[in-house]
C-alpha cells in the first residue's frame, strides 16, 4: 500500500512548502534528486508585534536559510504572504477557543486552512502535478472493487517524530496529490541527507513552540486579548487552597503554573463557569482526572467507515500513546468515543485521532 521511491520517478512539477527547516529541506532535496521538477514556497505567517517576536514559522533568518537551500537545489523560490489569513484561521480560533475555556491545536488548523490550502492554490496557478511538505507520515494505496484507488494515511517509519496527528483534516482529493518525501526515513537519517546534499541547515534545532508565540507565554499571549476574572480554587473534596488568575488559562491536566503551593502537586481536573472556580486534584492519580468517554465533533474521515460501532485506538493530544477505544456514531459529524480503561486528561479543544495499525482513519474535535 506504501509509495515508493520508483513511484516518484516520473518527471512531474512540485510545489514543496519550505521553511529553511531541515524537514522540508530534505523532502525538496529527496525530490529534485528523483527527477521532480521542484519549486520551493516559503509562507509568511502573521507575527504578534512588538520587539523580537518573530514567527518562529516564517522569521527572517528561516526565510533566508530556505532561500539558501534552494539555491543550493537550483530550484524557483517563491514567497507567499498569508498573514491575513494566519489571523483569521490560526491566531483568531487560538484566541476564540480560549475565550469558550477550550484548549485549541493550532497546528491541525494551520494545516487545514493555510498550508495544504495554499500549497494548493499555487499548484493549480502554475500547473503542478503535486504538492508537498517535511511532515512525518506517509501515503499508501489501495485498490477497491477492482477499479477504485483509496489513498491511506500512514504512520511515519520514525514513530518519535510522526506528524500524522496534526494530518487528521485531510481528504481524499488532497491525498491523491500530496507526496510526503521523508515518511520513511528515521530523524537522524534526515540530518545525514541534509549533509550529504549540501544543505547547512542539517544541525539546525526543530521548533517545539507555538510558532506565533515564540517566547512561548501563552498566559502573557492571551492575557493581553482577552478579559478574564480572578476566582476560587478549590480541590475535589470542596476545600479552598488558593485563587486563580482566569479560568481561561488553564487546561484540564495541568500542574505547572497553578500556583498554591504547600502540599501538592495538584492538577486541573475541571473549569466551573458557572461559578468561575477553579477544580484541581491532589496528585496525579486522583479519579477525577481520568475519564472513558467523551464525545467529539467536526468530525473527519480519511476513508469514511462503513459500520459503526468501530474498534481503534485513539490518541487524544500529541504526545499521548494512543488507547483502544470503540466509536459509536450519534449523528455525523458528531460521534461518542469510548475507551477500555480511563484516560488522563481529556481536553476540550484538542483533537482525538483516530489508527488502525499504522493507518490513520481520522478525527475529531473534543467536546
Amino acid at each position: 500500500m506504501e509509495r515508493t521511491n520508483s513511484q516518484m520517478k516520473k518527471r512531474k512539477k512540485v510545489i514543496c512548502a519550505m521553511s529553511g527547516g531541515v524537514d522540508s529541506s530534505v523532502a525538496a532535496a529527496i525530490l529534485k534528486k528523483n527527477g521532480y521538477d521542484v519549486i520551493g514556497v516559503f509562507m509568511k505567517f502573521w507575527k504578534e508585534s512588538g520587539k523580537g517576536r518573530e514567527n518562529l514559522c516564517c522569521s527572517a533568518k528561516a526565510r533566508i536559510d530556505a532561500k539558501r537551500v534552494a539555491i543550493k537545489l537550483n530550484i524557483p523560490f517563491y514567497v507567499l504572504d498569508v498573514q491575513k489569513e494566519f489571523k483569521k484561521r490560526v491566531v483568531d480560533y487560538f484566541i476564540n477557543a480560549y475565550k469558550k475555556g477550550n484548549t485549541p491545536n493550532p497546528c491541525v488548523e494551520c494545516n487545514r486552512w493555510i498550508k495544504f490550502r495554499f500549497l494548493f492554490e499555487k499548484m493549480l496557478e502554475l500547473k503542478a502535478d503535486y504538492v508537498t511538505t517535511g511532515h512525518y507520515a506517509r501515503i499508501g494505496r489501495e485498490i477497491r472493487n477492482s477499479k477504485f484507488e483509496i489513498r491511506k494515511l500512514l504512520v511515519a517509519r520514525d514513530k518519535a517524530k510522526d506528524q500524522t496527528y496534526f494530518l487528521w483534516t485531510l481528504n481524499q482529493k488532497q491525498l491523491e496529490r500530496i507526496l510526503f518525501p521523508i515518511g520513511d526515513y528515521k530523524k537522524e537519517q534526515v540530518r545525514r541527507l541534509a549533509k550529504k546534499f549540501g544543505l547547512l541547515v542539517y544541525e539546525k534545532k526543530d521548533s517545539q513552540e507555538i510558532c506565533f508565540i515564540p517566547d512561548a507565554d501563552i498566559r502573557r499571549f492571551l492575557k493581553s486579548r482577552i478579559h478574564a476574572e480572578k476566582g476560587s480554587i478549590i480541590t475535589t473534596d470542596g476545600k479552598k487552597v488558593g485563587e486563580h488568575e482566569g479560568l481561561i488559562f488553564y487546561t484540564i491536566g495541568q500542574r505547572k503554573g497553578i500556583k498554591i503551593g504547600g502540599i501538592g502537586p495538584f492538577y486541573v481536573v475541571k473549569k466551573d463557569f458557572k461559578h468561575n472556580t477553579l477544580i484541581v486534584a491532589q496528585g496525579d492519580f486522583d479519579e477525577a482526572l481520568y475519564k472513558r468517554e467523551f464525545t467529539v465533533s467536526k468530525t473527519n474521515w480519511i476513508d469514511k467507515p462503513r459500520k459503526f460501532p468501530i474498534r481503534c485506538n485513539v490518541k487524544i493530544r500529541y504526545l499521548h500513546k494512543s488507547a483502544p477505544a470503540t466509536i459509536f456514531k450519534i449523528q455525523n459529524p458528531k460521534f461518542k468515543i469510548v475507551f477500555d480503561k480511563p484516560q488522563r486528561a481529556i481536553t476540550p479543544g484538542q483533537s482525538a485521532v483516530f489508527y488502525k495499525g499504522n493507518e490513520l482513519l481520522g478525527g475529531g474535535i473534543i467536546e
